[in-house]
């Protein structure tokens, strides 16, 4: 029997029964070609020392061989792309990247070798995930011509290893499109985002202001909940049933906005000229304590939490489900003169991406935690990250801290650079909690993905090399599209944890 092992980027071919013999370098994206010297008991590669770490192998029935390098990283002068950084304390596992311009995703180990891949007819729209049978879950870009705002999608599917897809979802017309992300619940239904078409008398009767319709239309989004043994939506929510405005007073939702927090104001947003694509969601997750949905509202700068927990019909008024709340907001936090209350000095987020609750087991659990992208930031072009714990009253209901908007007024925690323009995407990205305390970053313009241990210290870095012809060597520079972005951005990134049962099929 012969057992390949990948050891920090290095591939060292064993053959059991064996004292010794000779390892053969493979390389891999972003890497060079390392030489591999082997003895019962040790691996010495040439290139530049970073770490000292021992594996231990098993490589036949009655033999094991203990293996020790002192290298993370082939030396690359001038390096671009690829693996950067391991350090120890870097949490194990397996990262899932789904680079924007590349119909292939791929997953990745800390050692930046690409140990699957699947390969789809479309590019991303946007979201992808790694699901607990081993499948891809991803969202793909059917490039519909009437809802062409970014981060368009259309298309869900799911992928097997063996790359079939065994189920899509496809929802992608001139009345409704499917964007950005997607979340599996625990059941194994599908939440999914979705655009909606409301053509310019419709806004002007729901009392849009006719000055804020510069694309003559508006695109305001819904969550819909679709089940897939059957592909029949279950579930659904619509912003359009929960709107609140100052405009007409002949309309039967007039009302002061700041009485209404719980309320969407149609004419707030934090684009004052009217673009079509009002809302614009770009996240969706769920947590199963409170049966709650997390959605984060770039259009508004906020994030909102609704009830999950009402039917179709709950979710489109205002009372029923576990809150008695319907649908209406039970809680946002960022801007809160979108809803009239507080002062300019109150706004905390600036075109937010990726807001999730961290996981029960993991620091932090409970809290929400986001990449705040930061454009638009009175204080300049800088991103950060954002943990905050919502106040609850006992009843696990949101408290709301009254005329200065939902609280907290500080944050838990929160990430800037040591020279903080150096950390900027001023759109997607994306961040995670991992299982031993670290935040995994994705600084989605870049492709620069990176960990944080609780110093704040790099512990693992990776530039993705995947651009729309192919994958870069180390060294390429990085084309640029024609609207001048780096063809290798990242929507945002997954680590999934070594004992997670959707990788037991990749695992050697």
């Amino acid at each position: 029997m012969k057992r390949t092992i990948l050891i920090f980027g290095i591939s060292a071919l064993f053959l059991s029964g064996c004292g010794g013999g000779d390892g053969n370098s493979q390389q891999q994206p972003g890497t060079s070609t390392s030489s591999v010297q082997m003895t019962t008991t040790t691996v010495a590669a040439t290139s530049t020392s970073q770490l000292a770490t021992t594996t231990t192998a098993s490589v036949a029935t009655t033999t094991t061989i203990v293996v020790t390098t002192t290298t993370t990283i082939p030396a690359v002068q001038g390096r671009t792309t690829g693996l950067f950084i391991n350090e120890p304390g870097a949490a194990e596992g397996y990262t899932l990247v789904a680079p924007m311009m590349a119909t292939t995703t791929y997953l990745l180990d800390n050692n930046g070798n690409f140990t699957q891949t699947w390969e789809s007819t479309y590019t991303p729209g946007l979201g992808a995930y790694l699901l607990a049978d081993g499948n891809l879950l991803r969202a793909g870009n059917t490039h519909n011509t009437t809802f062409t705002a970014g981060g368009a999608g259309g298309i869900v599917e799911e992928i097997d290893q063996d790359g079939n897809v065994v189920w899509s979802y496809r929802l992608s017309d001139d009345q409704t499109c499917l964007h950005h992300d997607l979340e599996v619940l625990p059941g194994g239904n599908i939440l999914m985002i979705a655009w909606e078409m409301k053509n310019q008398s419709e806004a002007i009767a729901a009392g849009r202001d006719p000055s804020r319709l510069g694309d003559g239309e508006l695109w305001p989004d819904s969550i819909i909940e679709v089940d897939p043994s059957t592909s029949e939506i279950v579930w659904q929510w619509q912003v359009w049933d929960h709107l609140v405005q100052e405009e007409d007073a002949t309309k039967a939702n007039y009302g002061v906005v700041a009485q209404h927090p719980e309320l969407i104001d149609l004419n707030s947003s934090d684009n004052p000229m009217g673009s079509a694509d009002w809302t614009h969601f770009n996240s969706v997750a769920y947590v199963e304590a409170d049966d709650r949905i997390l959605i984060s509202v770039h259009g508004f700068s906020e994030v909102w939490v609704i009830d999950h927990s009402t039917t179709t019909a709950e979710a489109a008024a205002h009372t029923g489900g576990a809150s008695g709340k319907g649908g209406d907001l039970l809680y946002r936090w960022g801007n809160p003169e979108t809803y009239g209350q507080g002062s300019s000095s109150d706004r905390k987020l600036y075109g937010q991406h990726d807001a999730t609750w961290i996981p029960e087991g993991e620091p932090g659990a409970g809290n929400i935690l986001l990449f705040n992208n930061g454009q638009g930031r009175p204080t300049g072009d800088y991103s950060s990250i954002e943990e905050l714990t919502p106040p609850m009253n006992p009843d696990r209901s949101f408290s709301n801290g009254g005329g200065n908007g939902f609280g907290p007024d500080t944050i838990v925690w929160t990430y800037t650079a040591p020279n903080r323009e150096e950390f900027f995407s001023r759109n997607i990205s994306g961040v995670q909690r991992l299982t031993n305390g670290n935040t995994l970053i994705c600084e989605g313009i870049t492709g620069w993905i990176f960990e944080l241990n609780s110093l704040e210290e790099v512990v693992w870095k990776y530039v993705n090399p995947v651009t729309a012809n192919g994958i870069l060597g180390a060294t390429e520079s990085i084309p640029m599209t024609p609207g001048g972005s780096q063809q290798n951005q990242v929507f945002k990134v997954r680590r999934y944890a070594p004992e997670y049962s959707g990788l037991s099929g990749f695992l050697p």
